[in-house]
């Protein structure tokens, strides 16, 4: 007799006896195989994580060329829509005072302009050319007009300078 085990043999529910003791294979019922313990299925192998950064990193790859042409863009819209509201604002400026505004900065003390906006491509407001009026004694007479201070060229081929 072995520790653990009773002295009685068990039962099967056929009345087949389960004990090791002078009975053949067939006797015995089913065979008990031994198991393996389960890996655990809960994680990522590292194959698979490799494969989804691998597949991130193509997918970054073809994206960002398209993200810095629509980034492009939208500076240039935007440099467009600045020296287009300068303009306005100079020639309204000159259509009520009869001059032109010493300075980017008259404009936003005189209540034209809220604030001297950035040059999106630059990124700063200091940045602006002015471009001088000159009365008939060729001396300057204020701020004609406004041009982006950027030596960059636009996606058209055409200098932002020259806008």
């Amino acid at each position: 007799m072995t520790p653990g085990r009773s002295a009685t043999p068990r039962r099967s529910p056929a009345g087949r006896n389960h004990s090791c003791r002078g009975s053949s294979s067939a006797a015995r019922g089913p065979r008990l195989v031994a198991r393996r313990p389960r890996i655990s299925s809960r994680g990522f192998t590292l194959i698979e994580i490799l494969i989804v950064i691998t597949i991130i990193g193509i997918l970054v790859t073809l994206a960002q060329p398209n993200f810095n042409r629509a980034v492009t863009a939208a500076k240039e819209a935007t440099l467009k829509e600045n020296l287009f509201i300068f303009r306005d604002v100079i020639d309204q400026f000159y259509a009520d005072n009869t001059k032109y505004p010493a300075s980017l900065s008259e404009l936003v003390e005189k209540g034209y302009i809220r604030q001297v906006p950035k040059d999106p491509v630059t990124g700063s407001a200091d940045t602006w050319v002015l471009v001088p009026a000159t009365d008939e004694q060729g001396q300057s007479a204020g701020v004609y007009d406004v041009r982006s201070g950027s030596d960059r060229t636009a996606r058209d081929g055409s200098q932002y300078a020259d806008w």
